[in-house]
């Protein structure tokens, strides 16, 4: 006889069904903090990490934001603008240095280090080729978190401030090199680009990065004639692609190389350091053999520079000559459109403290995203970062411990 089919309930409790619980996403309470933007002492530094209207986005986010007085004026915004943004104007660096994070744009200076307390956090540049061991011991005595902006990554693997900044110093780096190759400026006399029935201006970029890429796109259009060198095929085969124009590129081979600055009016160093400081491409001997009056423009001067000869100058003193080639090395190029550079820089700061207030504070946003980690150098006294830790001999500890040592 056939086994009558079951139906409803019966099929059901047979097939060992039954109801789940539903698995819901559980919220981390936000969090807000007080974030302070000291007055920048050092290398005639204009910028300051957020601009007004981002300030009032955070405050409206309950955040508490103190700026030290006259700290944007380099960039064109008033304490008033701040203040009516709702931020809190405060009158002394050892005020400004108590709030909960600080955006500061150079590293601190040794006296700024004196201001701080176990439990901050700390984000700005490094400049990791200008480092002294005895900084690096002074820092970590005070206990903070800090993070270097040359370190700090996207979710994509990119490097957002980094480029943002050398997209600018890359379009600058043009117009200064015009500059001084200006009779004015008792350059070559020459200007940049070409014109018909002169030869154009020669110039060669060491590097094939963001810096590169915007330096030879506005070289281009002006009608110079560029060489690119790099080490990396991938990166010369894509700038290439990018820029949509057929010009001379090649690794960095020292006979090539050395052929091709003697012949140059403008060369423009942008190699970027994967760790610690930048080598030494150019040497002494290649610059004497360059042309009188020709320009070196060293944009990795914050790395220690691509050029032998090349020394840290600043916008008050910007050039010095030697071999009797004149040499730029300001470290802080977009500091010479310091507007520009403070809203770029707001742009990526503003959504980053919105998406730690999303995750329950600075540190859990740290602990909890690879981008953001790799950006750590020093947490809470601990130095995190090997290529500091070997250059000076320094103990360092593996940040992903302490991510693990949380769980």
């Amino acid at each position: 006889m056939t086994e009558k089919k079951k139906t409803g309930f019966a099929a059901l409790a047979k097939s060992s069904l039954s109801t789940q619980e539903q698995l819901l996403k559980v919220r981390k309470k936000k969090s807000s903090f007080c974030i302070g933007l000291p007055m920048e002492t050092s290398l005639q530094e204009n910028r300051i990490s957020l601009t007004p209207d981002a300030v009032a986005i955070l405050v409206n986010n309950g955040h508490e934001i103190w700026v030290e007085r006259k700290a944007g004026e380099g960039s064109k915004f008033s304490d008033k603008q701040y203040s009516e943004a709702g931020a809190k104007i405060v009158y002394s660096p050892q005020e400004v240095f108590k709030a909960d994070v600080i955006l500061k744009i150079e590293p601190p200076t040794m006296e700024e280090i004196e201001y701080f307390h176990p439990g901050q956090t700390l984000i700005s540049a490094l400049q990791p080729g200008h480092l002294t061991k005895e900084y690096v011991q002074a820092l970590l005595k005070k206990r903070i978190t800090a993070l270097a902006w040359e370190y700090i990554e996207d979710k994509v693997g990119g490097i957002p401030i980094v480029r943002a900044m050398s997209e600018i110093a890359g379009s600058a780096v043009v117009l200064i090199a015009a500059e001084y190759l200006s009779s004015a400026n008792k350059g070559k006399g020459i200007i940049l680009g070409g014109i018909t029935g002169v030869p154009p201006t020669k110039m060669v970029i060491i590097g094939a990065g963001t810096v590169a890429e915007y330096c030879g796109r506005a070289a281009l259009s002006l009608g110079a004639e560029i060489q690119i060198f790099d080490n990396h095929i991938y990166k010369l085969r894509r700038i290439k692609h990018t820029l949509g124009h057929q010009f001379y590129t090649s690794t960095i081979d020292t006979a090539t190389l050395s052929e091709s600055l003697k012949n140059a009016d403008v060369v423009v160093g942008a190699l970027r350091a994967e760790k610690g400081r930048a080598r030494h491409v150019v040497s002494e001997e290649m610059v004497s053999q360059m042309k009188p009056d020709s320009l070196i423009i060293d944009l990795s001067i914050d790395q220690g520079g691509c050029v032998a000869t090349s020394e840290i100058t600043t916008h008050a003193k910007p050039v010095f000559k030697k071999y009797d080639v004149i040499h730029y090395c300001v470290p802080n190029v977009a500091s010479r459109v310091a507007h520009t550079a403070t809203t770029a820089l707001s742009n990526i700061f503003t959504p980053t403290i919105l998406r730690a207030e999303e995750e329950g504070g600075v540190e859990e946003m740290i602990l909890s995203h690879r981008w953001f980690l790799k950006g750590v150098y020093s947490y809470k006294g601990n130095l995190t970062n090997e290529a500091i830790g070997r250059k000076f001999k320094l103990k360092y500890k593996n940040i992903e411990l302490f991510v693990a040592a949380r769980f």
